[in-house]
């Protein structure tokens, strides 16, 4: 089974690979569809799970994987949510975000900082068949970073039951208890029941 994963971040690339390990799948990567430009407007991670899913799936003519991810912190309504991306401006990095997101939480004591990642991964056909799969991690936003692995929040995002950040654990660990590591095992349900049915792929 043939399948794109539409994302250009080689970081989540690489969890989704590893997560799917083992599946009867052949799996390309934006790299191969150099002309898709992806769009991230809607109002929530669904909505943009699924546009982005759908944009891929049309242009490659096959299935086509999505997420969107966002954190977001009670403390601060919410945010930066669905924006968690893009928090410090269009042109940010990862850094700039963790900075920002920890100089509105510098006057918040521990007990109020409580937050949780949410991720939504699509899985779309040209033909129109849609898979929406969620996933969820509960922990709270650390006083500074911690940590190298990971990516994004995950030097900030301190997990109570591990007495560390995302970003102090394996890609092995994370994965097993991760927003996205959770999303992704129901996705490989989903995956194994349309492998297993032997689904054709056009083209």
């Amino acid at each position: 089974m043939k399948i794109v994963l539409a994302t250009e971040n080689r970081h989540k690339v690489e969890e989704i690979r590893h997560f799917l390990g083992g599946l009867d799948l052949e799996m390309a990567s934006l790299k191969n569809f150099p002309s898709v430009v992806l769009k991230e407007d809607g109002n929530t991670l669904r909505d943009n799970a699924l546009q982005k899913a759908r944009i891929v799936a049309k242009a490659a003519g096959q299935w086509a994987l999505a997420d969107d991810t966002g954190l977001f912190v009670e403390a601060l309504d919410g945010k930066p949510g669905v924006s968690s991306a893009r928090y410090a401006g269009k042109e940010c990095d990862s850094q700039k975000n963790i900075d920002k997101l920890l100089a509105e939480m510098k006057n918040i004591p521990a007990e109020k900082r409580s937050a949780h990642f949410s991720c939504q991964l699509a899985l779309v056909h040209p033909d129109g068949r849609e898979v929406v799969v969620q996933g969820k991690l509960e922990g709270s936003i650390a006083l500074k970073p911690g940590g190298e692995k990971g990516f994004g929040y995950d030097p900030i995002f301190y997990l109570p039951e591990c007495h560390c950040t995302l970003a102090e654990i394996s890609l092995e660990e994370k994965n097993k208890i991760s927003h996205r590591g959770r999303a992704l095992k129901g996705m490989r349900g989903v995956l194994e029941s349309l492998t297993i049915r032997g689904v054709a792929q056009p083209g």
